[in-house]
């Protein structure tokens, strides 16, 4: 067993049999289609208001909405109480100021529903969203969870870069196009979750080890054979704001994201192999080396197209053409570094043409 509690070899398309939706402190069949939404806040005066408005309006009716202060200086306690004399569902749980993954963990134990859904304080939820989400995992046994696709808010804000992300993160709609992108970023937008209690009380809930904690709980999944995707429909606004904490924490940063990513490799793929062959020398490869480096995993070799590279040394390996990895890298995990879509599809087909398997000999990496 990991150090994080996970047992068993990954694959892409999971490591265990593990059965979604049975175990734990029990599950949707003994606490009825209760949604508990939590919702942890801060300093939110501003925007709580609406996504409070936006959550009493679902469709489906059973939920408790579970927000959590995490000290709060401004209105926002006030507005939440407002809200909850108006509303029975809503109860406000207070706490000092100690941070994102102890909000969401009191939230957890104060949660009563079979199943857990997640939203942020500057969000808007759809009318449908939970009830859309929850008809998915009734008729979808196999899965531990779900997401949905989003809306980025506001839109005359959204970047080139920042709709292809959101167009990547908005094709996670089956578990095969999920499971291909794992390692490639967090495939479900933390605010769409919604999953069932008894599984994320067999992961423990949330950790915070200076990673991004949503990215961290998928992947832990995933290593205990749980499959989660994302319902095919818009049913979260996620508002863009510069000042949100993925923008400005140090445990959203690229470099915190690599080593959530190595980290969980180590303890899946990894297992049994005599270390990893980057294809990609241009600076995402070079910086993922040095973090699988700085983990204790050896770098057998870089691949690449470029001939001006191929010949060289970079960290101690040295830079093969595509036609030599499989056997500079023999019994090495072959893991693709691009960062953009259309390089990280033309590696992808390049370790398909050397005979790689992806989610066993090869996996995509940013």
């Amino acid at each position: 067993m990991g150090d994080d509690g996970v047992s068993g070899r990954g694959r892409a398309g999971g490591p265990t049999a593990a059965k979604s939706g049975s175990g734990g402190r029990g599950d949707a069949r003994s606490r009825g289609r209760l949604v508990s939404v939590v919702l942890p806040v801060r300093d939110a005066e501003a925007t709580v208001g609406e996504a409070l408005r936006s959550l009493a309006a679902q469709t489906h009716r059973r939920l408790e909405i579970v927000v959590v202060d995490d000290g709060s200086r401004d209105g926002t306690g006030r507005i939440v109480r407002e809200w909850a004399r108006r509303d029975a569902r809503i109860r406000l749980a207070g706490m000092g100021r100690r941070g994102l993954v102890p909000a969401l963990q009191r939230g957890l134990a104060e949660a009563r529903g079979g199943y857990i859904a997640r939203m942020d304080a500057d969000d808007i939820a759809h009318p449908e969203r939970l009830a859309a989400q929850l008809r998915l995992l009734e008729v979808s046994p196999g899965l531990a969870g779900c997401g949905a696709q989003v809306r980025r808010v506001p839109t005359a804000a959204v970047t080139p870069r920042g709709a292809e992300y959101i167009a990547w993160l908005n094709a996670m709609t089956d578990w095969e196009t999920v499971a291909a992108n794992l390692f490639v970023e967090c495939p479900l937008a933390h605010p769409t979750f919604l999953f069932r209690a008894s599984v994320l009380a067999d992961a423990g809930g949330y950790r915070d080890r200076g990673w991004p904690e949503d990215y961290d709980l998928l992947l832990r999944l995933w290593r205990r054979g749980h499959r989660f995707v994302a319902v095919p429909r818009q049913l979260l606004d996620w508002r863009d704001r510069g000042d949100r904490l993925s923008r400005a924490h140090p445990a959203y940063s690229l470099k915190a994201f690599r080593a959530c990513r190595v980290h969980h490799l180590r303890r899946s793929l990894l297992r049994g192999r005599t270390g990893v062959a980057v294809w990609g020398a241009g600076p995402t490869g070079k910086r993922l080396a040095q973090e699988f480096q700085r983990q204790g995993i050896r770098v057998a070799a870089f691949v690449e197209v470029d001939p001006r590279k191929i010949g060289q040394t970079i960290h101690g390996a040295p830079v093969v053409a595509a036609k030599d990895a499989a056997r500079t890298g023999r019994g090495a995990l072959h893991v693709g570094a691009v960062a953009r879509g259309a390089g990280r599809e033309a590696v992808r087909e390049a370790a398909r043409g050397a005979g790689l398997a992806e989610g066993v000999d090869f996996v995509a990496m940013a």
